[in-house]
């Protein structure tokens, strides 16, 4: 649910210490995408072509993630909506996988 630059290292993270980068195998999807103009949530099949244009393989698991784990809250509600069954929040999202120098990171 992070920005596309914080996801690829070419903008600063807004929080002292953490790496550039996303974590490996992931993909990216600004949690705004899946809203209208108004704010309100996209229908189910504006939110599936969403998924699908940003890489979603609907036959797997999904741990959503962002910034502190709030809008990845978002991603899941959206995979929710659209009936994908295997959606997990990772809370600690990049303030926890992006500080820690044991885990791999991707550009």
């Amino acid at each position: 649910a992070r920005s596309r630059g914080r996801f690829y290292g070419t903008e600063p993270e807004p929080r002292q210490g953490l790496r550039p980068g996303h974590i490996p195998g992931s993909f990216n999807l600004p949690y705004d995408m899946l809203y209208r103009p108004d704010g309100t949530l996209l229908p189910p099949e504006g939110l599936k072509e969403v998924f699908r244009e940003a890489g979603l393989d609907s036959r797997k698991p999904v741990a959503t993630t962002c910034g502190s784990g709030v809008t990845a809250s978002i991603l899941a509600l959206g995979l929710h909506v659209i009936g994908h069954k295997k959606v997990a929040v990772y809370d600690g999202s990049w303030t926890e996988w992006g500080g820690r120098a044991d885990t791999p990171v991707e550009l």
